[in-house]
Parts: structure tokens; C-alpha cells; sequence
């Protein structure tokens, strides 16, 4: 499924089978998530993507030797920039991304640097392990960053909240989850995966911290002024709506309000050995490859709880 003028919907294409390079991997493709990420590309908001493109960067994929792997993200790096040589190849440059700078996997078949892949245990589905290599690894670095907060505000509760949840409830965190007005599908959901309040007011008790994961600049005064002094607003978003000017007031306290950007792949690790463990229980909706911009307008609507994922 290529992606080739904003404005349009995803076309179906016969492509020739990539062929692996030194280094690389070639992929059978057995799921791949769909991703706010992806939205932004096909709405316009990420502006620089290849030219006739194929989206799609949470990848499960098979070798022939029958080896599962997981695709991300991050799909290679220089290695030699202050950023790689500092532990931070998160922050590269240089940095190129699967379904944005390198075709994705919307797709039967892909190829990724062997370096930039994971490892995967042979028994995991691939349906329910294609949201974590994006929605959860973008979430374990969020919740890295949040410390040891431990009435956690989640701000939009769709992939990337949904597994959040569970890790943050397996430390001993309270989590109170913040929806869009009449989203009550959204906060049953929460309530169903252990928050302990779900609403689309501010929460009953202030917060240690937030996450911000919907895409609306609006949410950080919200966020700022929910979070008692000394805590933390992270916005996990690769895109957001302009943010409205605040008053310092929200800000003064100590309080901290950064970013997270892309990942690193000592996340990737530390997560993916984790997951199994909580464990992690992937809520999807599975579509066939050819339905990719009806999944893309469901995740848009928000219609679908948990993730979606497209099946070739």
C-alpha cells in the first residue's frame, strides 16, 4: 500500500520483491501496526517523507530460516555524531525511519537493517507483538522519564495508553486516564485495564505526572496545571498541534515539561524483555493489508480501543 499525495488514500501496488543488501534482513511481512505516525504522514504534517512510499514501521516480519523479528521505528543511525556516541542515536541528525525515510510494512515483504531489528521469541503472535514496537517502546521511554510519579496522568487513551497502563499498574502506579468529552468507550477501556479514574474533566487529585499522548497543543496548560509542583508533563507525541501561550504559574513549582523523540534501541531491549513479564496483553483490531486507509480513518475517528494492525 504506497503512499504517494496527502489528500489521497493509499494505492495498492504491484512492487518487485525487495532484495536484501549487506547487512540487511529480507522480511515476510506477518503484521504491522498502524500509527498515529502514520497518520501524520498521509495527513501532511510530517512533510518530508520518500517519494511514492510505503508506510508502516511497527513490523513483525519472518526471515526464511523462519527467525521472527521486529522492525521499529529508528531504522538506522550514523553512529558517529554526538548524539550516536552519547547514547542518544535517538536525537541522530542523520537518523533515517522505517515507513518515512526507508519503505515500511504496508507491505508482504520488507527489508531493514539487521541492527535496528528485534529479536523476537518465536512464540509471540505477531498480531498482539506489532503494537509494541512503537505504541509500547514510545510509552516505556515516556514512562522512563516520568521517574517514580506515582498518580500518573494519561492524557488520550488509544495504543500507546493502553499498554502504558499495564506497565505502569505492574510498578504500583496509579493511573487516571483523560478522554475527549463523551469518549466513554475510551474510559470504560481504561477502567477495564486498571485505571483508577477515567474522565474527560481534570482528575479528582493532582498528579505526580502526565503523558501527553494525543496530538493537541491545548492539553499541556491542561497537563501543567494538574500536576502538583515538582512533576513532570511528557509529550509523547512526534507531532502536535501549536501550543497556547500559558501563564508562568503553570510552569513555576520546579515543575518540568519535555519531550520524548523517537527511540533508542537500549528501549527497544529493556522493553521487549520486559513486556512478558508484566505481562503485556495487546488489545488489536485486525485489518487486511488492502483495508489500510479504512484503518488509517478508524484510527483518525478513533473508533477502534487498543491497536490496529494490518494483516497481509
Amino acid at each position: 500500500m504506497v503512499f504517494e499525495r496527502v489528500g489521497s488514500p493509499l494505492v495498492e501496488r504491484a512492487v518487485e520483491k525487495p532484495t536484501a543488501g549487506e547487512g540487511q534482513l529480507l522480511l515476510e511481512v506477518l503484521a504491522c501496526g498502524v500509527c498515529r505516525t502514520d497518520l501524520h504522514i498521509v495527513d501532511g504534517e510530517l512533510d518530508r517523507p520518500k517519494q511514492a512510499l510505503i508506510p508502516g514501521h511497527q513490523i513483525v516480519g519472518r526471515t526464511d530460516d523462519g527467525r521472527l523479528f521486529g522492525v521499529p521505528w529508528l531504522g538506522w543511525t550514523c553512529g558517529t555524531c554526538g548524539f550516536c556516541r552519547s547514547g542518544r542515536e535517538n536525537l541522530c541528525d542523520n537518523a533515517r525511519f522505517t515507513g518515512y525515510d526507508i519503505d515500511g510494512g504496508f507491505a508482504e515483504w520488507t527489508v531493514a537493517d539487521a541492527r535496528y531489528c528485534f529479536p523476537l521469541h518465536p512464540d509471540w503472535h505477531p498480531l498482539e507483538a506489532a503494537p509494541l514496537l512503537c505504541a509500547g517502546l514510545i510509552g516505556y521511554r515516556a514512562l522512563r522519564l516520568v521517574g517514580d510519579a506515582e498518580r500518573l496522568g494519561l492524557y488520550g487513551f488509544g495504543a500507546a495508553a493502553h499498554i502504558v497502563t499495564q506497565v505502569a499498574r505492574s510498578q504500583g502506579r496509579r493511573v487516571f486516564a483523560i478522554t475527549r468529552q463523551g469518549d466513554d468507550a475510551s474510559q470504560s477501556f481504561a477502567l477495564e485495564l486498571g485505571a483508577e479514574w477515567a474522565g474527560s474533566t481534570e482528575p479528582p487529585e493532582e498528579l505526580d505526572a502526565a503523558i501527553i499522548f494525543a496530538p493537541a497543543g491545548e492539553l499541556v496548560p491542561r497537563a501543567l496545571s494538574a500536576v502538583t509542583k515538582g512533576g513532570v508533563v511528557v509529550c509523547a507525541g512526534i507531532h502536535m498541534s501549536e501550543i497556547p501561550a500559558f501563564s508562568y504559574d503553570l510552569l513555576w513549582g520546579e515543575r518540568t515539561l519535555r519531550s520524548v523523540a523517537n527511540l533508542t534501541r537500549r528501549d527497544g531491549d529493556e522493553f521487549l524483555e520486559l513486556a512478558p513479564r508484566v505481562p503485556v496483553k495487546t488489545h488489536t483490531t485486525a485489518y487486511p493489508l488492502a483495508q489500510a486507509s479504512s484503518a488509517l480513518a478508524d484510527l483518525r475517528a478513533g473508533a477502534v480501543q487498543g491497536a490496529l494492525v494490518l494483516v497481509p
